[in-house]
């Protein structure tokens, strides 16, 4: 593995999140995620890493962007 590889690795390792920060990044509860989560009631991707979950930084700023709405309308 090259030095750059190893360098790729780490960066995308440090832009992982756990469930507690990724909460806190959204504004929302641990438990309303892991509801979410659960029930695949928002399409927010995440990894499963053994028992672990984590979710990329890129993905919670996407699907945030993605809920923008200039109007109250729902759709």
């Amino acid at each position: 593995m090259t030095t750059q590889n190893q360098q790729n690795l780490i960066a995308a390792g440090a832009d992982l999140l756990d469930d507690k920060a990724a909460a806190a990044h959204l504004q929302v509860s641990p438990g309303t995620l892991s509801v979410w989560r659960s029930t695949g009631r928002y399409n927010l991707p995440f990894f499963k890493i053994g028992r672990k979950v984590r979710y990329r930084r890129a993905d919670l700023d996407a699907w945030l962007a993605a809920r923008y709405r200039e109007t109250g309308a729902t759709a």
